[in-house]
């Protein structure tokens, strides 16, 4: 292994963009910073260096996702064999098939677990419900095999930790939280009474019922980001009534997030509850708080001990529209209550849950993984 200050580290992706906000923005930035020689394989039109990362680009196989798996998978390994790192951290369950090849080559492995992959699968609707519990068995064991044998394993949310603690004693969560320097200060130059989403657009992330809550009698409009998945619901989502008081943004920029979040009164962040969301941490609930807005989330034990304990929020039914729309106009009727939530999640954010504090974490165990 190279000495201290020169460790080579190399973070590996054949799913998510080069500049994905958990991979670069966070982690390989901050490794960068905290010294580490660091390198990034991902699919990308070109290699490039930015804040210190070293962006390898490998192509994205076109077609089905089989050959994604397969045809990525395998260039993104020999990439990493280029590189020499001393350190691999990988984030898609797609390259667990590689993992293990570059142990046995002498390395440090790291797996990097966004997702709670087999309740993942419970939840796809496209997989026939005979088959969903047996698939999600056998990729647990699978994971589970792998995962114990390599150098460490890191998870987005303490529920993922402790599962993978099991297996594996070298486990920790590095949460997904905002970064304190997007989100300066609070600026809210509100003209309307908006609400506002951001992130991933699916049925089980609830924008259907987004849809229908919207009202011109009640005066409620929704800023939206993000890119619709499947692509046919966003063909139903620009059919839907009440499209017509939504701002559709398509994907943004972070400099994007914060001008949007700036305009709005109101977070939303009701989920439905599918397996692997009743304990997740979804970024956009935090960012929503650390722009010092009041969020309204999903009713679910685990996000309604956060948003009550920070008094930063209303916790709904994500089923029941009616409750929905209720919060809504609550917070926008009580304006100097719906400012002291936005106030209290922005206080917790700068104290707690923040990246800057999950950088420390994240570093104290690579200096572990590096020890003899």
């Amino acid at each position: 292994m190279n000495t201290d200050k020169n460790i080579r580290v190399c973070h590996l992706t054949s799913v998510h963009r080069a500049d994905d906000i958990r991979i670069f923005v966070k982690e390989c930035v901050s490794l960068a910073a905290a010294g580490f020689e660091t390198h990034l394989v991902a699919p990308a039109e070109k290699n490039y260096t930015e804040k210190g990362v070293h962006v390898h680009a490998v192509s994205k196989a076109t077609g089905s996702r089989i050959s994604r798996m397969w045809k990525t998978v395998n260039a993104v390994y020999q990439k990493a064999l280029e590189i020499n790192a001393d350190i691999y951290h990988f984030h898609d369950p797609e390259l667990l098939r590689i993992a293990l090849k570059l142990k046995r080559k002498g390395k440090k492995v790291i797996y990097d677990a966004h997702e709670d992959v087999p309740k993942q699968i419970l939840a796809k609707h496209w997989i026939p419900g005979l088959f969903r519990n047996i698939i999600a068995w056998i990729f647990k064991r699978y994971e589970n095999h792998t995962a114990s044998k390599l150098s460490g394993v890191i998870t987005s949310t303490p529920g993922i930790r402790d599962r993978f603690l099991k297996v594996n004693k070298n486990s920790t969560d590095i949460n997904n939280y905002p970064l304190l320097s997007e989100f300066p200060e609070v600026n809210h130059n509100t003209v309307q009474n908006g609400i506002c989403y951001i992130g991933g657009i699916t049925e089980n992330r609830g924008i259907l019922q987004l849809l229908n809550i919207l009202s011109k009698e009640k005066n409620i409009t929704l800023e939206l980001a993000g890119a619709f998945s499947p692509a046919e619901l966003e063909v139903r989502a620009t059919s839907h009534p009440n499209w017509h008081w939504v701002t559709y943004h398509g994907l943004v920029n972070r400099k994007q997030i914060g001008e949007i979040l700036s305009r709005c009164k109101v977070g939303m962040v009701t989920l439905l509850p599918t397996p692997n969301h009743l304990e997740s941490q979804p970024i956009k609930m935090y960012e929503y708080m650390a722009a010092g807005l009041p969020v309204i989330a999903s009713d679910f034990p685990f996000w309604k001990q956060i948003v009550e304990k920070q008094a930063c929020g209303i916790c709904v039914n994500p089923f029941d529209e009616k409750a929905i729309q209720e919060a809504v106009i609550y917070l926008f009727n009580h304006p100097e209550e719906a400012k002291k939530m936005g106030e209290n999640g922005r206080k917790a954010v700068l104290n707690e849950y923040n990246w800057e504090a999950e950088t420390k974490k994240l570093v104290a165990f690579y200096q572990s993984i590096c020890r003899p």
